[in-house]
């Protein structure tokens, strides 16, 4: 069997290894790049949990159930009058599949444009030869310099109760739910269960969500996660926190969940779908990691250092995969900076300055501490904040929920953290992640002009309200 050498392999085509094989090409490199990931024809479907089971497909979801949502609730208060409103569920489906097709078809063009060698299959190590390492994908074997390992993570499962995706469903299941379902139980409030949670809300879903935790989205700003609480309840989804769940069983068509309240409480949970969302584990599996010496840790992730290497010489890790956040664009970023390492340039992730969004109705964005890490820290901060009621912008598209929250240090006044709850916060946060990559102050937001009538007017006004001088509030 010959084998296929190049300077590059990346295994793995998600946002991490997409990202990296592509840099590695522009810089000079011969790489291939290996995945697995299929289609409903068995075709390859590159983009991995992003764009086939995650941030895509669920993104097109929010978005047909928010424009029934408007349909029904907020079009009258514009002047617009509908009769026998309805949802086509199977044709909101093949939208999102069309979405998602059209992604893997545009990373494929990619790799043809910058002369990226595509190979169908699970890529695995086979051993090390001099100069480099063998990877096999099927049954063929190239020759690689430099390894990119970027193989993503599975959802993690309920011990007794796996993943059938019919009842039982992880974010893949959640994404393909064929008929509106009248109740729907949620368990975690993770990113992936309250936004699927607000698309079959939105659709009429009865949705009730246990999650284990005490307090609801722990990572999120405390003041910035009760505004969300507040508003989802108002919307209708039911939230129990402090939670521990039992057996879980079937019932009927549907499924029976035990589990006990945060008082002690023992109820059941009738469903006919159950969405777990409790984390993610990275995805190892298949590697041969262990015949070739790759070091993972306890939870089964590759141990890199600061700069994504691996303890084999020339293998690198990105992306979920290696620690840090489970984000696409925080693989995206790795992807980029191990591709420049290689090339002898110096790749640059801030780990500080990567945004978090989720994509519910409010939406949550947020960069930097929140206000409990800097007081846990003993950091000296201000705070400012300024409400969506207050903005014109928010005011015209009818939507006024939540704010826009500001932290800056106390002597220096140098931005901290920015939170929002509110329209659009996956867009305003941008201009927040480019002000602390330069290091800006509250102040330098506070007097940057800002278009009139525009939702970015709230960011400006919570600077200001840094130093307690908002002009519209």
């Amino acid at each position: 069997m010959s084998t296929k050498n190049f300077d590059v392999v990346v295994i793995g085509a998600g946002p991490g290894g997409y990202i990296a094989a592509i840099r590695a090409a522009q810089l000079g490199f011969n790489v291939a790049c290996i995945d697995e990931w299929k289609n409903d024809k068995g075709g390859p479907a590159p983009g991995g949990t992003c764009t086939n089971v995650g941030c895509i497909p669920s993104k097109a979801l929010l978005q047909s159930s928010e424009h029934f949502e408007h349909a029904g609730h907020a079009f009258a208060d514009h002047g617009i009058g509908l009769k026998d409103l309805s949802i086509d569920v199977k044709k909101m489906l093949a939208r999102k599949d069309g979405v998602v097709k059209q992604n893997n078809d545009g990373i494929l063009y990619l790799f043809k444009k910058n002369k990226v060698s595509f190979f169908h299959g699970r890529g695995a190590f086979k051993g090390a030869v001099e100069g480099g390492w063998e990877i096999s994908v099927g049954d063929e074997v190239l020759g690689a310099k430099q390894v990119i390992v970027a193989t993503g993570s599975n959802a993690r499962g309920l011990p007794g109760a796996p993943f059938d995706e019919d009842k039982i469903l992880s974010n893949d299941g959640a994404l393909r739910i064929g008929a509106l379902p009248k109740k729907l139980g949620l368990i975690g409030s993770g990113v992936i269960g309250l936004e699927m949670g607000s698309v079959w809300r939105r659709l009429g879903a009865d949705v009730t969500v246990l999650e284990a935790l005490p307090t609801f989205l722990g990572a999120v700003d405390e003041q910035i996660a009760k505004e969300a609480h507040k508003a989802f309840v108002k919307q209708g989804l039911k939230i129990e926190l402090g939670v521990t769940v039992g057996e879980i069983k079937a019932a009927g068509k549907g499924l029976s969940v035990a589990y006990t309240t945060a008082k002690g409480e023992a109820r059941s949970l009738e469903v006919d779908k159950l969405i777990v969302s409790i984390g993610r584990v990275p995805n190892t599996a298949g590697l041969n990691a262990e015949a070739v010496g790759l070091a993972l840790d306890e939870r089964g992730a590759i141990v890199v250092d600061d700069q994504c290497r691996s303890n084999l010489p020339g293998v690198w890790a990105v992306g979920d995969v290696v620690r840090g956040p489970m984000l696409a664009h925080k693989a995206e970023e790795e992807g980029v900076a191990v591709a420049e390492r290689i090339a002898g340039q110096h790749g640059h992730v801030n780990f500080n300055t990567i945004p978090w969004v989720i994509y519910t109705s409010p939406e949550i964005a947020w960069v930097g501490q929140t206000e409990q890490q800097l007081k846990a820290a003993g950091r000296a901060y201000k705070a400012g904040t300024f409400p969506f009621l207050a903005n014109g912008r928010a005011r015209a598209l009818g939507d006024t929920t939540g704010m826009v929250k500001m932290l800056a240090d106390a002597a220096t006044d140098e931005i901290l953290g920015v939170h929002i709850v509110g329209p659009m916060a996956s867009e305003l946060i941008a201009e927040c992640v480019v002000a602390m990559e330069f290091r800006a102050s509250s102040e330098d937001i506070a007097r940057i002009c800002h278009a009139h009538p525009s939702l970015s007017e709230a960011t400006k006004e919570a600077a200001l309200a840094v130093d307690k001088r908002t002009l519209n509030f």
